[in-house]
């Protein structure tokens, strides 16, 4: 069936209607949803901003509240806190140099035998504490036994020549022998008397006495009183002559060594007062130093001073590592507290100040110290009052209130 030109025109504008009809619906159905998505999105990003403010807001409420620590007059007197107030003052500093405590060597022998021979009894053990002249070990050694046997034939010979001398004496005075047979018979007494007195002090150089229950044995004596610190000596062990069987140390005293740098040897002189402090223990001593090197090491570039320190408790044990302090030049600096008021919070320095109703921790930066006073270069202003005495008592109730409030 043929379509014409009326009805061909009819459905075109029927076919445009509909789609002008479906553009408007689409545009009309999606653009107030989008306004509105749009909107919502908009929003959000305010509501995150606002929650992060208040987070930071409460956190510093928190921080700054863990910093306070409240306590009522009563609390405080019952803790025994002493309250100083900040300002200047003058602080000596002093310089630390690492050391360590050793023997005294002036104190400290190492025995040898001066024989050679072998062991028959060790009665000393390690650790023992011996007494001038007591025994330690007994050698069997011919090489003494030749020396005894030396000493008895000069003995003999010294006998036989004093009566000669005192018969050919008689004889000469009385014009019975000549004088040459009395010179003669002098001067062999005079040649037996040195003999018996060279095998004498032969025995002594050694250390042997004279006189023995047998002519072989040597016995080895504590040359003065102390600890024996090594032993190097076993039943039937043979030794030479010159062989360190033990090592006696007196640690009544001790030296504390330490080293000082090129830049640091005008504050060490002899004579002067220096502080030793232990890194093991919370035991301090003082003493003088006694000894400043002359010489530079080769390797180190550094020169060894020494303290003589009293140990009658024996605190003071070689090997010990300790902190040498010597004490400095007087300053006036403008902020000082006492040692004890400064804590230590994960390495920050603190001091606890007095504020309405309690006290607060307050982060310083510290400078200068004698021991007993510690410059404040930043965090705390003079007149400021401070806990100078039982601080370590708020740090306690500060790190309670922290763990309280982390859970």
């Amino acid at each position: 069936m043929a379509i014409t030109k009326t009805q061909r025109n009819a459905i075109v504008a029927i076919i445009g209607v509909g789609v002008l009809a479906g553009a408007a619906l689409l545009f009309s159905g999606r653009g107030p949803g989008d306004d509105h998505d749009h909107g919502e999105h908009a929003a959000e990003p305010s509501s995150n901003e606002s929650g992060k403010e208040d987070k930071a807001t409460a956190s510093a409420n928190d921080a700054h509240a863990a910093d306070r620590i409240a306590m009522t007059p009563e609390q405080i007197r019952s803790a025994g806190l002493e309250l100083h107030t900040a300002g200047p003052g003058r602080v000596q500093a002093a310089v630390q140099f690492p050391g360590e405590i050793r023997f005294n060597e002036d104190r400290t022998a190492h025995v040898v035998p001066r024989v050679v021979g072998v062991a028959e009894s060790v009665p000393a053990v390690l650790g023992q504490r011996v007494k001038k002249g007591e025994l330690l070990a007994v050698l069997a050694s011919t090489q003494l036994s030749d020396q005894r046997s030396e000493l008895l034939a000069a003995q003999k010979r010294l006998e036989l020549a004093r009566t000669t001398y005192t018969r050919e004496k008689r004889l000469w005075e009385d014009k019975i022998s000549a004088e040459q047979d009395f010179l003669a018979a002098r001067t062999a007494l005079q040649e037996a008397e040195i003999a018996v007195r060279n095998a004498t002090q032969k025995l002594t150089a050694i250390g042997a006495r004279p006189a023995s229950a047998g002519l072989n044995k040597f016995e080895l004596r504590a040359p003065f009183d102390g600890i024996v610190v090594e032993k190097h000596l076993a039943l039937g062990e043979a030794v030479a002559a010159d062989t360190t069987v033990f090592t006696i140390s007196d640690l009544a005293t001790v030296w504390a060594e330490f080293v000082i740098a090129p830049k640091d040897l005008s504050q060490v002189r002899l004579g002067e007062k220096v502080s030793i402090a232990s890194t093991a223990f919370d035991g301090t001593a003082t003493g003088t130093v006694s000894y400043v090197g002359s010489l530079l090491g080769q390797q180190t570039r550094t020169a060894t001073a020494r303290v003589t320190l009293s140990n009658p408790d024996m605190a003071w044990r070689p090997g010990l590592f300790v902190t040498v302090s010597v004490a400095g030049q007087e300053t006036e600096v403008p902020v000082v507290v006492e040692s004890e008021a400064v804590q230590t919070e994960s390495s920050q320095p603190m001091v606890y100040v007095e504020v309405p109703g309690g006290f607060e921790a307050r982060p310083v930066a510290t400078g200068r110290s004698d021991g007993k006073r510690i410059e404040i270069v930043k965090g705390l202003e003079p007149g400021a009052r401070y806990v100078a005495r039982n601080s370590f008592v708020l740090k306690a109730e500060q790190g309670k209130a922290g763990a309280e409030h982390a859970h």
